[in-house]
Formats: structure tokens, sequence, C-alpha cells
């Protein structure tokens, strides 16, 4: 209902707001809007379509796993942690060896790993739904702990600012520099959203177990970004990338070997996954084509920037320094749009210098955050749920903490 709301929200604000500026004079607005509308249309589509390839591939993967009785095993040994966040879900079921794999291609920044990973954890968690239209708690606390995942590195950004300060001509650049803030404002950004999750659904927050684990997790990243900021930033770039490639094709040559040991098919496994992968990509087309449509019309009425002059004004207001206005509308964008953050935080480069306080900070919101309605469109669409629940707001809640610390930490350490 809430995903509803604000789908048919986007279009009636975007197309209210047009028929205001063609009063105003602007004749071009409205077919700016028509043609943001195919445009984002044809986008998801592509979207979808390039999704075929990583799906099969990785659901074939995952079904070789299955067989071979590897999944399972996972599954029993990441049970303990698995019970505190998902006690809804049985013990030794498929969907605990789905979801920990998800997280942990999350984890290492490995996108193309993690969605079929993650569309595959849906699906298990689906067959657990008792109201198969209305998301279950399992699946709530899966997907916004996806929108707020925590990544080691942000490979990507870190390489277009590389890009940017050559054209720029800064042949001392160090474009890893963001990569310590970055990893601190994404660890914010996932406790927030596992403790607001918690919260509504009740669970024990405040038992030793609980807490224990939350700590563990705090020890952990903690831990993580210490020996990482102990390396030249470039080597943490080659080192977390090295450990990326290698787990995947780690995963891939254990799967395998256990399927020979078991002698299972492990070629016919693939090709049998690899057709369920075809199918949920087909899927979540119309799903991926609504939400981008939404946004694309919401962007092109010029809705953003009345967004971003209102704040300018209350930031002004307070007496708050205005440094960082430049760089907000990448964090307010990569809520609706990946590509569209992405071609801002871009402009914010070329606008303001590659690396100047507003590009760095373009970068670490960029790097440490999720495209939250992409990912909401995508996992549920993917299994057909409508009623999203409370999956939005807490998402939403902890969008807004990391974007509010990406702000207080680059002021902090830049």
């Amino acid at each position: 209902m809430v995903l509803n709301l604000i789908w048919v929200g986007f279009f009636l604000v975007a197309i209210l707001t047009a028929l205001v500026r063609l009063l105003q004079g602007d004749a071009a607005v409205f077919p700016a809007l028509m043609g943001a509308m195919f445009d984002s249309a044809k986008t998801g589509f592509e979207i979808s379509l390039g999704l075929v390839g990583v799906m099969a591939l990785w659901l074939g993967i995952m079904r070789v796993g299955e067989q071979a009785g590897v999944i399972d095993a996972f599954a029993r040994l990441v049970n303990p942690l698995f019970s505190l966040l998902f006690p809804s879900v049985p013990r030794g079921h498929a969907a605990q060896g789905a979801v920990m794999m998800n997280v942990s291609a999350n984890l290492l920044g490995l996108d193309n790993a993690a969605t079929p990973l993650g569309l595959k954890a849906m699906r298990e968690l689906q067959t657990l739904n008792a109201v198969p239209a209305r998301a279950s708690d399992a699946q709530i606390m899966f997907i916004v702990l996806n929108t707020a995942g925590l990544t080691l590195i942000p490979t990507a950004v870190i390489a277009m600012r590389q890009t940017m300060a050559a054209k720029q001509g800064l042949t001392q650049f160090n474009a890893a520099d963001i990569f310590l803030p970055t990893l601190m404002v994404t660890a914010i950004g996932l406790l927030t959203a596992l403790l607001a999750v918690a919260w509504v659904q009740k669970l024990p927050i405040w038992r030793p177990r609980f807490a224990a684990f939350v700590l563990g997790l705090a020890a952990f990243v903690g831990t993580a970004l210490w020996g990482l900021s102990q390396l030249p930033p470039e080597v943490a770039a080659r080192v977390v990338g090295t450990v990326g490639a290698v787990v995947v094709m780690g995963v891939v040559a254990l799967f395998l070997a256990a399927g020979l040991i078991r002698r299972e098919n492990c070629y016919e496994a693939f090709v049998e996954g690899a057709k369920e992968g075809f199918g949920v990509a087909v899927q979540i087309i119309p799903y991926l084509v609504a939400m981008l449509v939404a946004i694309g019309v919401f962007r092109a009425a010029g809705c953003m920037d009345v967004v971003l002059d209102a704040i300018a004004v209350g930031v002004r207001a307070l007496g708050l320094d205005t440094a960082f206005l430049p760089a907000l509308p990448v964090g307010l964008m990569k809520i609706l749009s990946g590509s569209g953050a992405r071609g801002l935080m871009v402009d914010v480069f070329a606008t303001y210098g590659v690396a100047s306080f507003p590009a760095k900070l373009a970068a670490i919101i960029q790097g440490s955050s999720e495209t939250t309605f992409y990912v909401l469109a995508l996992y549920f669409g993917s299994v057909g749920v409508k009623d999203t629940r409370h999956a939005l707001p807490c998402a939403l809640l902890a969008d807004g903490v990391g974007i509010v610390a990406a702000i207080l930490i680059a002021y902090a350490m830049f």
C-alpha cells in the first residue's frame, strides 16, 4: 500500500508541477516529461534483459550447490546468527544459505553476484510466506538490510574519481581517500536498518544474545576498518577486490567439487537453475519499468529542484554551513535512482572539482548507500509481493541517518 501511494504520488506531483511550469510559459516541460517516461521504460527493460545472463549463471551455480548439499551445510553453520534476525524461518531452511550468501556478496561489493543471490533468497523466503501478496517479517528484514548493505570498498566510485581527476589534470590525486569515511557511513546505515526493523518486529533487541550480535557486528566492522586503514588506500582497494574474486571462484569450485564427490549431475543441475534465473529476470520487467518511469517523470518535472531549494532555505535559516548542499541531491536521488545519482555525482565533480568538499561528500554518499526504491521494486516484484508493510519506512529511516552521518563525517575528516 505504501509503495502504491509513493508511486502514484510521483506521477501526480510531477504532472501538477509541470502544469504550473506550463502556465508560467515553459512549453517544453510536458514534452520533457513524456521523453523521460519513454526513456525510463526503455531503461527498465534493458536492465531486466541485462540481468538475464547474470541471473541464469548464479541461480545455476546455486542449484548445483543445493544438490551437492553445500547450501544446506552453510545454513546449519550460520543458523545461530540467522535465528536472531529471522526467527520465523525454520532451522536448516534453504533460505538461510541464500540470505547469508547474498549478504556476503554485498559485503565484498560483488553486485553481479549479490543481486541474483538476493532474488533467490526472496523466492526461498516466499515459500514460507502465509500471505503471498503481503511481505513477511523475514522478507522485510532481508530487504531493509539490502537497502543499507555494507560494502567494504566503493570500487566503482573510486574509479570514477580517478578518471575525473585525470580529466581535470590532477596528477597527485588520491581517489581512494573517501573509502574509510564511506565504510563508516555504510556501517552506521546498516546498524540503523537492523535496529529499526528489530524494533518494529519486536525482536529481542536488549537480550544478551541479540546485543552480542550487534556488538559483534560493530566490532567486526571496526576491525575491518582499522585493518584496511593501515594500508595505503590503493592497496586496500586491490586487497578487497582480490579477496572478492577469490571468494566467488572458491564458491564455484566448492560447489562443483562437492557435486562430483556426491556423484551429482552438475551440468543438468546448472541448466535447471539457469532456467529459473531466466524466468525471474522476465518476471521483474513490469515492476522495474513501473518504478523507473515514475522516478523519471518526477525528475523531469523539476520536483527534485524544488525539494532542494526548500532544504537550502531551512539550512540557512538555522545558520548552518551550506557547503554540503551541492552534494545533497546525490543522496536524495540515490534513494530513487542509482544511475541518476551517479550522473549527479559526476556533475558535482565537474562543477566544483573532484578534489572539492562537495565532490568528496557526493562520492561518500554514492558509495555508502543503495537505491532503495529500485531494490524494493526488484525484490518484492520478483515474488509478486504488493503490500510491503513497514519495509519502506525502515529503509528510508536508514537512508536518512546515512545521509546525515555522511555529512557529519565528511566535515570531520575533510
